[in-house]
C-alpha cells in the first residue's frame, strides 16, 4: 500500500492521478491533495479519494472552500499556504508525491519531497528547467526516487536499458534520444496567420487534453523546449544527444536510438493515465483505464523536423539549454509571464517568442549556486518580461 500526496490535484495530471488511484484501492491511499482556486473541482476530488488533508495554496479561498466541503460531508482537514504544501510532501506517512503543479510554483514543494527521500513522480518540468543540477544533486544526496511522468520522458525511461548509468550513453550503446512532439494545432497553419491566433484556438490541442497554459506551450512548442531541458537533466545528456521529431499522431511518445541502428519506441494512446500508472506502480504494471492501441486502425505514422520559423520558442529553449542554468531559469520565467499575458488578451501569440527572446538576450550568464539564488533570478526575469509585455501591449 503506497501513501500518496497529489500536488496540483485539480489539473489534468492531478485528476488523472486520482482516477488511477481510485481504480486500485488495495494498492494506494491518498494522504493529501492540493489546489489553488478551482474549489469545486477540489471538493469533488476530495469526495472521490478521501484524503486526510486538503491544502489550499490561496489563503483567500479558505472560507468558501470550507463551506463547500461541509456541504459534501467531507471530513478532510483543510490546511493553507506554502509551508503546508511542503509539509504534506515531507510527512513521514507519505512515500510517494505526484508533482503536478504547473509552473515555478511547483518547485519548492517538489524539493521538499526530494529532501525527504520520497518517490517523486515528476510532472512539473519547471523544477528541472529552473534548478537542473541543483535538483539532481538533491535527488542523489537524499536518495529520493525520481520517476518521470511527462509522456515523453516516461517513454524514454521505459526504452532505456535497466542498467542505464546516468549520463553514460556510450556504455549503454545509445546513439541518440528522440523526443517526439505533435506540433500542436498550428502545424499546418500558414505563418502569415499566426498573428491572429486566439487563446481558444491555441488551447484546442488536436490529441491531448491539457490545461490552458500547457496547451499554449504545446501550440508554440515551448513545451517541447522545456522537455528538451528536462531530458538533459533527467538522464544526464548533452544537448547534442537529443533530437526533437514531429509526430502528429502522438502514438509514439518518444524513442531511444542505439548505435547498432535499432530504435526502441514506447507506443500508446495519448492518455496521461498510462505514464501515471507506470510511475505509481513501478516496477510493476497495473491497469490504468486506457485502451490498448488498435494497430489495425492505424493508417499513418509520419515524422518531420520542426520548422524554426514556425516554432521559434522551441529553438529559443534549446539555445537557453546550451547557455546554462541562468538562461533556462530566465526563459521559463519569461514564458510564464508571456503566456499569461497572451491568455488575458494583452499580447499576440507571436509576441510570446518576442518576450522570451528579449529576456534571453538580456540575461546575465551567472552561476546559480543555491535555490534562493534561482528564485531571485527567476523573479528578476519575470520583472523584465513584464516590462517587455507592457511595451508590446
Amino acid at each position: 500500500m503506497r501513501t500518496i500526496t497529489v500536488l496540483g490535484a485539480t489539473g489534468s495530471i492531478g485528476q488523472n492521478t486520482i482516477n488511477v488511484i481510485c481504480r486500485h484501492p488495495d494498492k494506494f491511499r491518498t494522504f493529501a491533495i492540493t489546489g489553488h482556486t478551482n474549489l469545486e473541482a477540489l471538493v469533488q476530488l476530495a469526495v472521490q479519494c478521501s484524503p486526510r488533508y486538503i491544502v489550499l495554496s490561496d489563503p483567500d479561498s479558505y472560507a468558501a472552500f470550507s463551506n463547500l466541503l461541509k456541504q459534501e460531508n467531507c471530513n478532510s482537514e483543510v490546511l493553507v499556504g506554502a509551508q503546508a504544501l511542503e509539509n504534506v510532501c515531507s510527512a513521514p506517512e507519505v512515500d510517494t508525491v505526484m508533482s503536478a503543479i504547473v509552473g515555478a510554483a511547483g518547485l519548492l514543494p517538489t524539493l521538499a519531497a526530494v529532501r525527504a527521500g520520497k518517490r517523486v513522480l515528476l510532472a512539473n518540468k519547471e523544477s528541472l528547467v529552473m534548478t537542473g543540477e541543483l535538483f539532481m544533486n538533491a535527488v542523489r544526496e537524499h536518495q529520493a526516487e525520481l520517476l518521470p511522468i511527462d509522456s515523453e520522458h516516461n517513454a524514454i525511461f521505459q526504452c532505456l536499458p535497466h542498467d542505464f548509468e546516468y549520463g553514460n550513453l556510450e556504455k549503454s550503446g545509445i546513439a541518440k534520444i528522440l523526443l517526439t512532439g505533435s506540433g500542436g494545432p498550428f502545424r499546418t497553419l500558414d505563418n502569415e496567420s499566426f498573428d491572429t491566433i486566439t487563446p481558444d484556438q491555441a488551447c484546442a490541442h488536436p490529441t491531448w487534453t491539457m490545461g490552458r497554459k500547457i496547451s499554449v506551450d504545446s501550440a508554440s512548442m515551448m513545451n517541447k523546449g522545456l522537455e528538451f531541458i528536462e531530458a538533459k537533466w533527467l538522464f544526464g545528456l548533452h544537448e547534442n544527444d537529443i533530437e526533437v521529431v514531429l509526430h502528429p499522431q502522438s502514438t509514439i511518445h518518444s524513442m531511444v536510438q542505439y548505435v547498432d541502428g535499432s530504435v526502441i519506441a514506447q507506443l500508446g494512446n495519448p492518455d496521461m493515465r498510462t505514464p501515471i500508472a507506470h510511475g505509481l506502480s513501478f516496477p510493476d504494471r497495473i491497469t490504468s483505464g486506457v485502451k490498448a492501441v488498435d494497430f489495425s486502425s492505424l493508417t499513418d505514422f509520419s515524422f518531420s523536423k520542426p520548422d524554426k520559423s514556425r516554432y521559434p520558442n522551441l529553438y529559443l529553449a534549446i539555445e537557453a539549454c546550451k547557455q546554462g542554468q541562468a538562461a533556462t531559469t530566465a526563459i521559463n520565467a519569461a514564458n510564464e509571464v508571456a503566456v499569461d499575458a497572451f491568455l488575458n488578451g494583452h499580447i499576440k501569440f507571436t509576441d510570446i517568442a518576442r518576450v522570451n527572446e528579449q529576456v534571453l538576450q538580456k540575461t546575465d550568464f551567472i552561476e546559480l549556486t543555491s535555490i534562493v539564488h534561482v528564485i531571485e533570478h527567476d523573479a528578476e526575469a519575470r520583472i523584465l518580461a513584464q516590462e517587455i509585455v507592457r511595451k508590446l501591449n
